[in-house]
């Protein structure tokens, strides 16, 4: 039975690094003590959570595992159902009543009162409490920025980043949290922060809060030690001041630090120049800004594979100086090819308000050449679209080397002008917009013609496997090959982040017993180590690429917890289709694309939706080829979350989590905006839809002019043209058959007459004599042993056939030289097919008594 004191006993965790983790303590009669861990289970440590308002329990623990208490020990062989209000009303034994020692203190390890969820990570997502009783939403009222300072605190995440609110809920009846938050910024955490109730229990912002941190929190700009608006580039992490590499820093990031410092725009990034000799490790964190970012670390960073950067190479910054004190535009005319070649590291001549991207290609560094030019996004035509352009615009994102310079729409067609044509790049200019070219807006081209890139830092992840989904090898695609990557030493916040960027639920493990792996590949990369604050293995730092990064005995075979078989045969390569679907079209292959995500279906933004990704949804829905991609709710809206935003697929991927995307949950559209696809999977009638930015295909027509039907007439086209060919040929080989035929039994008729009469001495010294430069025969068969070498005169050959000398050998058989032919090689020829025609081999007579040797017209 539980125990009523006449006072009020306190509950706290002690020694776990948080107010949520650690030994549990009672203060009885005025004494702090502990529990016994005797009947100590996840029933009890619940309790203990949800009076504490911190969660619910992940792990009740004991053997003093936040190391051993002092005082009494209050309470002991605790049975709590699991509803109770406080532990000490819990059945147990009696206030002091045990036969343990503090090395049996009972722990427990609490989920938190507040989580980031449904974001890529432990540190941006959807802002959530739990009390104790479930999980819900926190209400987007009165949230600011300090708020959402103190949950990135708690949570170890850094500072916020960015925060949106008015998400719309995952379930129309989803209830939010009856209280508003209203936190000063200096708060430990959430739980302290005031709260205001809504009134009547009822909050009248019924949309939910999105919050992103990140590790980095501050960026300085550092000259003779002080900070101001020139100087060596310095961001403030977790473990302190780092500075930034020289070969990392762009004009595009470079504008963005001093907008965030209040410094005007950048002027020029001289490298190494305030370099300061006894700092940390230069930071290896590559930051791919456009330019127009408020914050730097709004900007995309990879760190996988980066190398470390050389000892002083440090980035600088120059900027204007102030806000208000901006430089001229740059004008409209493009650059000379003499003055495109001066490096980033030189000063500037005007503030240049172009930016540059690549999109529909899965990635940052890979897609369609797009340009910020006077308010509005526009393509390069493929006209003299070669790697020399693409170079220059891999060089300027920062994306490495160009591998493929596409062309004919690649990555599908854009939308807007067409801004650049005729390009005729060196290599080495620093913009784009530097190159040579017809000028702004002069083309002869259509969206067909839109130019795109795919460059050396394009990066992809798949698991390798023949029956599962989600277990198998682990490859990245990189410098455009798929490679294995090792496993050292693969911590689980790193298999956690795999797995969810696959799709493949929140953690995983490695499985070293598998056997090795046959064949070769490049092993790029090892020494990954995600931290809580990523929300892409991209953003992981490691040990740089190399073709050789460990043995085989190293790569990586990894087991995710949403791994299940594969759902579909071999001859239909779909994948996972039960977490996907289509709904609100005319058949099962068309419709509005909703996916399952955490138990709940929600649907998909038709931000830089295109034919690609629309592919990736037919393929995994076993439904043929995508010939739609329509947006703007074009099947109608959906409902609940929208859970996918930004997916930029490259149209082979298995599903559709697989592309890249923005982390699930987070997005800033609303439902009008959902993607569909209709796909060739089923000839129906269709109904006619809206026409929206996203539709690239036309509408098939029922009947044998439908996409099947006239694949099916082109496959019959080319069939009946082989089988005309295989006639023709067969004809023309009995032909030849023929014809070799008659001409063996000619030639056997005149070496098998006999040859009996004696050899006049002339013609024994003519055969004695030294060889001419022309032809010799010898047969040396059985029963012709008079037959002697025989000078040949040289024979012209026909029809290109090298002369060559032939041998009679024992058995009747015959070889050849270099400059004579026989009857047996003409056999051989014969039996290989030969297309030449074969010409008459004639023997001269050099004598009258060799009349049974005839020449011979065939």
């Amino acid at each position: 039975m539980g125990f009523e004191t006449s006072e009020s006993p306190q509950l706290r965790l002690v020694d776990g690094g948080s107010r949520c983790a650690g030994r549990v303590e009672i203060l009885h009669q005025h004494s702090w003590g502990t529990v016994c861990d005797d009947s100590w289970d996840l029933k009890d440590a619940h309790v203990a959570c949800r009076q504490l308002g911190c969660g619910v329990a992940i792990d009740a623990m004991g053997y003093a595992q936040f190391g051993e208490g002092s005082g009494p020990i209050w309470l002991d062989e605790l049975k709590c159902t699991g509803e109770e209000d406080q532990v000490w009303k819990c059945p147990a034994q009696g206030w002091g009543q045990h036969n343990c020692a503090h090395d049996e203190d009972a722990g427990v390890i609490c989920s938190g009162f507040v989580r980031l969820d449904g974001g890529g990570g432990p540190c941006s997502g959807r802002v959530e409490v739990n009390s104790g009783g479930g999980w819900i939403p926190v209400p987007y009222g009165n949230f600011t920025l300090p708020t959402a300072q103190v949950i990135c605190a708690e949570l170890g995440c850094g500072k916020a980043a960015s925060f949106l609110l008015d998400l719309p809920l995952r379930e129309a009846s989803e209830q939010v949290w009856a209280e508003e938050f209203q936190c000063k910024g200096w708060e430990p955490e959430l739980w302290f922060c005031p709260r205001v109730p809504c009134p009547a229990g009822s909050c009248p912002h019924r949309g939910a809060v999105q919050v992103v941190c990140s590790e980095y929190t501050e960026v300085r700009l550092m000259k003779n030690g002080s900070s101001r608006c020139e100087g060596q580039v310095e961001m403030k992490t977790s473990g302190g001041w780092r500075t930034l590499c020289a070969s990392h820093c762009n004009m595009a990031n470079a504008n963005v630090v001093c907008r965030q410092l209040g410094c005007g725009v950048s002027i020029s990034t001289p490298k190494g120049a305030y370099f300061v000799e006894g700092g940390d490790e230069i930071w290896r964190d590559r930051f791919h800004c456009s330019g127009s970012e408020s914050f730097l670390w709004n900007c995309p960073v990879t760190a996988l594979g980066i190398s470390a950067c050389d000892h002083g190479n440090t980035a600088s910054v120059v900027c204007s100086g102030n806000q208000t004190k901006l430089l001229p535009q740059c004008n409209d005319s493009l650059s000379n090819t003499a003055g495109s070649a001066a490096s980033e590291g030189h000063t500037a001549n005007c503030s240049d308000s172009r930016q540059l991207r690549l999109v529909d290609g899965g990635s940052h560094c890979a897609g369609r050449v797009e340009i910020l030019q006077q308010g509005s996004w526009g393509s390069i035509c493929d006209d003299s679209w070669d790697l020399s352009d693409a170079h220059v615009v891999c060089k300027q994102l920062g994306c490495g080397v160009a591998l493929e310079a596409t062309i004919s729409a690649h990555f599908g067609e854009g939308s807007g002008p067409i801004w650049l044509d005729e390009m005729n790049c060196t290599g080495e200019e620093a913009h784009v917009w530097q190159c040579p070219s017809q000028g702004w807006g002069q083309h002869n081209c259509r969206h067909k013609e839109d130019a795109g890139v795919i460059c050396s830092e394009f990066l992809a992840l798949r698991l390798v496997s023949k029956d599962q989904e989600c277990a198998g090898w682990l490859e990245v695609f990189y410098n455009n090959t798929w490679g294995s990557v090792c496993h050292s030493p693969m911590e689980a916040v790193t298999l956690s982040m795999i797995c969810r960027q696959l799709g493949c639920g929140n953690s995983g493990t490695l499985n070293t017993s598998v056997p090795l792996r046959e064949g070769y590949r490049p092993r790029w990369v090892d020494g990954i180590q995600c931290r809580k604050t990523d929300t892409s293995l991209w953003q992981c730092p490691s040990d740089p690429w190399k073709q050789r990064s460990c043995s085989a005995k190293e790569e990586a075979y990894i087991m995710c917890s949403g791994n299940r078989p594969k759902s579909c045969p071999a001859t239909a390569p779909c994948t996972d289709k039960e977490k996907l679907r289509l709904r609100g079209g005319d058949s099962e292959c068309s419709g509005r694309v909703e996916v399952s995500h955490e138990g709940t279906w929600g649907t998909v933004c038709d931000d830089s939706w295109s034919l690609a990704e629309a592919e990736v949804v037919c393929q995994q829905l076993c439904c043929g080829s995508a010939l739609e991609a329509p947006g703007e709710a074009a099947f109608g809206p959906g409902n609940g979350s929208i859970w996918l935003d930004e997916v930029q697929c490259r149209g082979r991927e298995p599903f559709l989590w697989a592309c890249a995307a923005a982390p699930w949950g987070q997005s800033d559209c609303k439902h009008e905006e959902d993607a569909g696809v209709r796909c060739s999977g089923e000839r129906t009638t269709t109904r006619p839809t809206r026409r929206s930015k996203h539709q690239f295909a036309s509408v098939p027509v029922p009947g044998i002019f439908s996409l099947p039907g006239i694949l099916c007439m082109i496959l019959g086209a080319l069939l009946f043209l082989v089988l005309i060919i295989l006639v023709t040929q067969l004809l023309r080989w009995r032909a030849q058959r023929q014809v070799l035929s008659t001409f063996e039994d000619a030639v056997d008729e005149v070496l098998y007459q006999e040859i009996d009469y004696p050899i006049n001495p002339e013609k024994e010294s003519l055969l004695n004599s030294p060889e001419p430069g022309g032809q010799h025969a010898v047969a040396t068969s059985s029963g012709y042993d008079d037959v002697e070498e025989i000078s040949v005169p040289e024979i012209p050959s026909s029809f290109g056939i090298r002369e060559k000398n032939f041998f009679l050998e024992e058995g009747g058989g015959a070889r050849c030289s270099q400059t004579g032919i026989s009857p047996q090689s003409l056999k051989e020829a014969d039996n290989s097919n030969m297309e030449e025609t074969a010409s008459l081999f004639i023997l001269r007579k050099e004598d009258p008594g060799y009349d049974d040797v005839e020449p011979n017209t065939l």
